[in-house]
């Protein structure tokens, strides 16, 4: 039933050609790779014209690279019943499923699409908004589906994602860094990279200004993924690099970002952008696990903070207050606020610090923090000591 795999293969080139193709999947893998799985393929639109996007997808990360259409349709069928046994076509006629099972037996079942409107293929935003739906790394990420539709189980993270943005134009615009047609900006324990790539994109295609930003991750999996993904979306000046925060050699950025960073690596990343010398900072600290066991309640506060969950809340509060002071002491203006409702991310306190470049005055700061420290029984603080060493 070789007759089969030659009609899925033209049916392929068919959708290719005929602008009705959604995307490919191509699965039951049995190559000479232990841990790669299946492949995930759709269209993308770059600078170069629009290619195919493989999402190669292993037992503990992914990998993206895209292809000319001739050549990734040829890599294709190069690798249906070598490769790869079950293959499932998406297009706006018709939905194929392809597989070759033992003896190559091979079957191929037609049924009603599932999709009835093109994707977006475009990289580009609309001007009218700080972030697209259609953004391809957005999709790449799985943020959207194939229609760029925010994906159920992502609102949350797109709610965050707009928000955070929203935030870094509002601060940018009120800046020393306003002005400026290029600028450099780091983000310390980048995750997945959801915000790095908003931030690049947001500064490169909304605002027009020559940015050059750099991921920073301790997970390697993470860096091949987001670095794969950045090339194939043509971000030729955002890159990920495989680091602890307090480890990385950061020399000098115009903004630093560090959302979620862990304990006092939040302090690492505050005392990575002061050496820095950042015109911003951007931390939303989460796990404060420094400065609560170091907390003794004053004598006024006892049957107040003897209840552990209000324990908590005083210790983080501590924590983003002295955090803040301590950028006021080093010239910084701060604000900390929440970052988004409770109900979208547990973690929602920032810490937003701009460069003041009136004189301070940190002797005045110093006094107040030494009082809280005492106040509260406090001996250690992983920002002070790292600035103090």
């Amino acid at each position: 039933m070789m007759e089969n795999i030659q009609k899925f293969i033209s049916e392929l080139d068919k959708s290719l050609s005929t602008e009705t193709f959604v995307k490919l999947t191509l699965s039951n893998y049995k190559g000479p790779d232990p841990h790669l799985q299946k492949i995930m393929i759709r269209l993308i639109e770059t600078k170069k014209g629009v290619r195919l996007f493989f999402l190669y997808r292993y037992e503990t990360r992914d990998t993206a690279k895209n292809y000319e259409v001739s050549v990734g349709s040829k890599m294709i069928r190069e690798m249906l019943g070598t490769e790869f046994f079950t293959a499932h076509l998406f297009t706006l006629n018709h939905d194929f499923h392809l597989d070759i099972g033992k003896k190559r037996k091979v079957r191929l079942n037609i049924g009603k699409p599932t999709f009835k409107t093109k994707p977006d293929l475009s990289h580009n935003r609309k001007k009218t908004t700080l972030i697209s739906q259609g953004a391809f790394y957005l999709k790449a990420l799985g943020i959207t589906n194939e229609k760029s539709e925010i994906r159920e189980k992502q609102q949350d993270k797109w709610k965050q994602i707009n928000k955070f943005i929203e935030i870094v134009s509002k601060t940018f615009e009120k800046s020393p860094l306003k002005d400026r047609k290029s600028i450099k900006i780091t983000d310390m324990g980048c995750g997945k990279g959801y915000l790095t790539f908003a931030v690049y994109d947001y500064f490169k295609n909304t605002l027009g200004i020559d940015v050059e930003v750099t991921g920073v991750e301790a997970k390697s999996n993470l860096v091949e993924l987001c670095n794969s993904i950045a090339k194939a979306a043509e971000f030729e000046k955002l890159i990920f690099v495989n680091n602890f925060i307090g480890n990385y050699d950061l020399r000098y950025t115009d903004i630093l970002i560090a959302l979620h960073a862990c304990d006092t690596a939040t302090d690492d990343a505050i005392f990575q952008a002061i050496k820095a010398n950042a015109e911003i900072i951007m931390v939303a600290p989460c796990c404060h696990h420094e400065i609560r066991p170091q907390v003794k309640a004053p004598e006024m506060l006892k049957n107040i903070l003897k209840h552990g969950v209000l324990l908590e809340k005083m210790a983080e509060t501590i924590t983003d207050g002295l955090r803040a002071l301590i950028l006021e002491k080093m010239g910084y203006k701060t604000k900390v606020f929440e970052f988004i409702s409770p109900e979208h991310t547990p973690k929602n306190n920032m810490i937003v610090a701009v460069k003041n470049h009136n004189q301070s005055q940190p002797d005045e700061i110093d006094k107040q923090i030494q009082q809280i420290k005492n106040f509260y029984g406090i001996k250690e603080q992983r920002l002070e000591n790292l600035l103090a060493s």
